[in-house]
């Protein structure tokens, strides 16, 4: 037998040291995610991995799993109460160690094991944790099978057994990089930033970008768990403007950023100007697309629209869905379509053969960049991106929203713009072109200009996004829109970044 979770639990009692507590929210759309030590403890981490050995035989796989860390200061330990919690269920447990997300989904395919669970926090402030799962490679799990699992957890409905087994692989991310970067090799020498945030791809990502042919300016690479510099995340404004500095310095031909796990990258061009990730996914399915007939794309309902719009990619033959935010979502998606690659304005980039096996890798990403790059030695990044139709794109933007309420908050914004479009109404002096609800809503005036509002899927926020292809004026008007909606609703606390 084992307790069932308790939802809150006081540190530095005896309860805490002998129940298992595990806060219902942070069984999130398609991982976990928790404030480490608040919201979940070592035996609430241990309830977890029991629970996920439960629905991994329930989902008809073996039990075998491949598991590894981010580097955190309490990660390792959640990561061996995660494994205690496998191994009572009877699983077979493949430890990688130190190392980034993409490093787990790839050795599910090296050594052939059919499961991932990777404790990892991703770009999230220190304090939090979490776990990515999967048990059906490439993919990793969605609602359906959170859902499945929160309900096992939180009624404890374990199937302990003997059975279980651990395996540790030693210097496993050298099979990593030597796969990563077979075949790739630059006839053109690029100068490139490689920032890390101090996170975990530190340990990885330079010598990468070396084994391929560049020449590395290296960026807080050093592994320092207290992130002194700034969050690891290529989408905040902090670390895109110190890899600016950085290019400008160097004079480097591109500069990359890569998240606290690896699994996404940021890009900044050599004039020191960020790309949002939307952008350089149209400037790499331009390229892709012009070796590729009639390549197939799938992006997030984040996304700038010239996905849809774009002459070259229509000239090409490209053709592009929007799909769900998330790297479930797009990863499934992708997968389900065969295309050619995914694009997440988040950094999440997911690339099928033959440059990837479908899961979002930050390295594949930009080792995609520099071959891009490569075909066209007589361009800059910059050149690259000037091609592209003008529009004019905020950041993600997050205002502070509990789990509890930002659900509901959505549901009413959406039917709130669904009223509008049906009476006619305007928004930001337009009237409604299209509206996108697939998941939270994209809102399309007459003249190309929308507005995204949407829940965000790994923490207490909602997301706003907002583009114009007229002016900046008009992207501003977008958000004032966008924003006065919010703005009726008390739960919805300060932005993270504002335009």
């Amino acid at each position: 037998m084992f307790p069932k979770p308790q939802p809150v639990l006081a540190p530095n009692t005896y309860a805490y040291e002998s129940e298992p507590m595990v806060k219902p929210t942070g069984f999130r759309e398609y991982d976990a995610r928790w404030l480490f030590g608040t919201e979940i403890n070592l035996m609430g981490i241990q309830a977890l991995g029991m629970g996920l050995g439960v629905l991994i035989a329930e989902l008809g796989q073996r039990q075998e799993i491949v598991t590894g860390h981010d580097f955190r200061s309490y990660s390792a330990s959640i990561k061996y109460a995660l494994i205690s919690g496998l191994l009572a269920s009877g699983c077979k447990v493949h430890d990688i160690g130190l190392c980034m997300t993409p490093m787990a989904y790839f050795a599910q395919f090296e050594l052939d094991v059919p499961c991932v669970a990777m404790v990892t926090a991703s770009h999230n402030d220190n304090g939090w944790t979490g776990v990515k799962m999967g048990a059906n490679r490439p993919l990793t799990f969605g609602p359906d099978e959170m859902s499945r699992l929160k309900e096992i957890v939180l009624n404890a409905k374990f199937k302990n057994k003997p059975g279980g087994s651990y395996q540790f692989h030693e210097n496993f991310p050298a099979r990593y990089i030597a796969d990563l970067t077979k075949g790739h090799r630059l006839k053109r020498r690029l100068k490139v930033v490689v920032a890390c945030g101090n996170g975990t791809a530190g340990a990885f990502a330079p010598q990468v970008m070396q084994a391929i042919g560049c020449e590395v300016v290296p960026l807080d690479t050093e592994l320092d768990y207290t992130f002194p510099k700034y969050n690891p995340n290529p989408e905040d404004m902090e670390m895109l403007h110190a890899i600016r500095d950085a290019v400008l310095q160097h004079r480097a031909d591109v500069g990359f950023g890569f998240d606290g796990d690896g699994d996404r990258c940021g890009v900044v061009d050599n004039t020191g100007e960020e790309i949002f990730a939307d952008k350089v996914g149209v400037m790499l399915a331009r390229d892709m697309s012009a070796i590729t007939p009639n390549a197939q794309f799938v992006v997030d309902v984040k996304s700038t629209g010239l996905f849809a719009t774009d002459p070259v990619l229509q000239q090409q033959g490209a053709k592009t869905a929007y799909w769900k935010t998330g790297h479930s979502y797009m990863k499934r998606r992708t997968h389900e379509l065969g295309a050619l690659a995914g694009f997440e304005k988040s950094g999440h980039f997911f690339f099928n053969a033959p440059l990837g096996r479908g899961y979002d890798d930050g390295l594949i990403s930009a080792i995609a960049i520099c071959e891009m790059l490569d075909r066209a030695p007589d361009k800059s990044m910059a050149d690259l991106k000037n091609a592209l139709p003008k529009t004019w794109s905020s950041p993600t933007m997050s205002p502070h929203c509990p789990d509890e309420a930002k659900y509901g908050i959505v549901e009413r914004v959406v039917k709130h713009f669904e009223d509008m479009q049906n009476d006619g109404e305007k928004v930001a002096g337009q009237k409604i072109r299209d509206l996108v609800t697939v998941n939270g809503v994209r809102v399309t005036v007459q003249d190309g200009s929308w507005g995204l509002v949407r829940a965000s899927s790994n923490k207490p926020e909602l997301v706003v996004v907002v583009e114009s292809p007229v002016s900046e004026e008009r992207m501003r008007d977008m958000f004032e829109a966008m924003d006065s909606v919010l703005r009726g609703h008390p739960e919805v606390g300060e932005y993270n970044q504002k335009i």
